[in-house]
């Protein structure tokens, strides 16, 4: 469902899946995921690479739901980085909202409501 490509000749142009990023949507490319971060203003980081694995992990283990559930998405991220400061430390690595951003690195659909720019940013 989220891991379907729309393009089938993308996909028989990929031979094998990034080991580095296992749970990577079919037609994801880390090159894409470079373009896309300094579009818009991101140096990716191993932090933001490990976060980018976070997410998408976290789709392919929802994969079988119609929506992801954004405060499950926040709980698990701000989890998986608790020992950093959790969102907090998030917001300092994707002031434009680490969902939001996140999602667009990661090759994946941001869920409803994602982003809030009545939040602001950190930048």
């Amino acid at each position: 469902m989220l891991h379907t490509a729309t393009d089938i000749n993308r996909l028989i142009q990929q031979s094998e899946i990034d080991p580095d990023f296992p749970d990577a949507p079919l037609d994801w490319s880390c090159d894409e995921a470079i373009e896309i971060a300094r579009s818009q203003g991101i140096k990716p980081t191993q932090v933001h690479w490990e976060a980018v694995r976070a997410l998408q992990r976290f789709y392919a283990q929802h994969a079988d739901e119609t929506t992801i559930n954004l405060r499950e998405l926040h709980d698990a991220l701000d989890e998986h980085f608790h020992h950093q400061g959790g969102l907090k430390y998030l917001y300092t690595l994707f002031p434009g909202g680490p969902i939001a951003q996140i999602c667009r690195m990661a090759g994946l659909k941001a869920p409803f409501i994602a982003t809030d720019l009545s939040f602001g940013s950190v930048a």
